[in-house]
C-alpha cells in the first residue's frame, strides 16, 4: 500500500516477480484493494494477500509503529517474525519502514552503478548521529551484503570523510578510522583501505562505503541530482539538431544500455540490514519494473542468507523478539519508544 503508485503499480510488480521470475510474495493490505488487480490465471500459490486494515503515510517518522500497528509494513514484518515469509519489500515512507521494522543495529544499504561491479554505500540514512563503533558494524554488514549481492570474496572498505589522511575528518570520522584500521574485538576481519572522498564514490575504488547516516543520505542525493541532471543535458544535447538525433541514432543501443545501468529501478532499492531481517525500500517513485526489481533483491538477499552472515561477521548469535516488535509509545513527545 506504499509508494508513489500504489496499489497498482506494487500488484503488477510484484506478478511479474511470481511469474517471470518464480518468486514467491505475500501482499499486505485491503483485499478489496488488492485482488481486483490480480490477473486470471496467475499460478497457483503463487501470490497471497493478507490483510492489513491501515497503511502508512509518506510523512510518517519515529511513531509509525505505535501509531499504525495494523499498517501494511506492520503486517509485512510480523510475516518475516513468524517466519512466514523471508524479507519485506515497501516503497513507502523510508522512516516509517524503519521505525516499524525496528531491527537491532541498523544499516541502510545502497547500491551506486561504478564499474566493474557495483560499490554499495551504507549507511545512506537509517541512523543521522551514530557512534563510531556503528560505523565498524555498518562496514561489517557492507561485507556481508558485497558478499551475497555482488560475488565478491574479500570486499575493500572505504571510509567517507572529506580526506584521505587518517587525521583528516571530524571527531566520528576519525575515532571510527582508528576502530576499522585496528585488529577485530569480536567480529570477523574487515580489508580497510583507508578514507575516501566524495569524488571517489563513483570511481569503484572500494566495494564498501562506509559513511554515518548524515553524511551517506547527503553524499546518495548528491549523485542523484547530479545525474538526473546530466541526463536531462545530454537529452538536450542529443536533440538539438539534426546532425545531433543523426548521430544519436548509430548509438542508440548504447545510450540504452547506459540508461539502464544509471536506472535506480534496475536495482531494486536500498535494503534496511540488521541483525534480525532484511528489508528491502524501493523508490516511492517506483513503478512495476522497480518494485519486481526489490523483489528480486530481496529473494537473492534471502537465499545467500544475508541475516546470518551478518551475525556470523559481527560475531553475534541471534537474538529473537527485536525484530519487528511493536514499540512501546514514547515517554513524552520527541522522544522515540523503546
Amino acid at each position: 500500500m506504499g509508494g508513489d503508485h500504489a496499489p497498482e503499480q506494487v500488484v503488477a510488480g510484484a506478478v511479474a516477480a511470481v511469474s517471470e521470475h518464480g518468486i514467491p510474495v505475500i501482499l499486505t493490505g485491503r483485499p478489496g484493494l488488492v485482488r481486483p488487480l490480480l490477473p486470471s490465471g496467475l499460478r497457483p500459490g503463487g501470490i497471497r494477500i493478507a490483510t492489513a486494515d491501515d497503511s502508512l503515510t509518506m510523512d510518517e517518522g519515529a511513531l509509525a509503529s505505535w501509531r499504525r500497528p495494523r499498517s501494511s509494513v506492520a503486517v509485512a514484518c510480523q510475516l518475516v517474525r513468524r517466519g512466514q515469509a523471508a524479507a519485506v519489500v515497501s516503497a513507502g515512507s523510508t522512516a516509517g519502514i524503519v521505525a516499524t521494522a525496528r531491527l537491532l543495529r541498523p544499516g541502510l544499504a545502497v547500491v551506486l552503478p561504478t564499474r566493474p561491479r557495483p560499490t554499495l554505500l551504507v549507511d545512506a540514512g537509517a541512523i543521522a548521529d551514530p557512534r563510531p563503533e556503528m560505523l565498524v558494524q555498518f562496514a561489517q554488514l557492507g561485507v556481508a551484503y558485497a558478499q551475497v549481492a555482488f560475488g565478491v570474496d574479500d570486499p575493500q572498505v572505504g571510509l567517507l570523510t572529506i580526506g584521505a589522511e587518517p587525521v583528516k575528518g571530524n571527531k566520528l570520522a576519525r575515532r571510527a578510522h582508528e576502530l576499522l584500521a585496528a585488529p577485530p574485538h569480536g567480529g570477523q576481519p574487515i580489508r580497510f583501505a583507508g578514507n575516501i572522498e566524495g569524488n571517489d564514490l563513483l570511481s569503484g575504488r572500494v566495494d564498501v562505503v562506509v559513511a554515518d547516516g548524515f553524511t551517506g543520505n547527503v553524499a546518495l542525493k548528491a549523485i542523484e541530482g547530479t545525474a538526473s541532471y546530466t541526463s536531462g543535458q545530454v537529452r538536450a544535447a542529443l536533440h538539438a539538431s539534426a546532425a545531433a538525433r543523426f548521430g544519436a541514432a548509430f548509438q542508440r543501443r548504447a545510450l540504452r544500455e547506459l540508461a539502464e545501468w544509471m536506472d535506480t529501478e534496475t536495482y531494486g532499492g536500498a535494503a534496511l540490514l540488521g541483525l534480525e531481517g532484511t528489508v528491502v525500500i524501493a523508490h516511492g517513485r517506483s513503478t512495476a519494473r522497480g518494485i519486481t526489481s526489490a523483489c528480486r533483491l530481496a529473494a537473492d538477499l534471502a537465499r545467500g542468507q544475508i541475516t546470518e552472515k551478518i551475525q556470523g561477521r559481527l560475531g553475534t548469535g541471534h537474538r529473537g523478539g527485536h525484530f519487528l516488535r511493536r514499540a512501546q509509545p514514547p515517554s513524552h513527545p520527541g522522544q522515540p519508544g523503546r
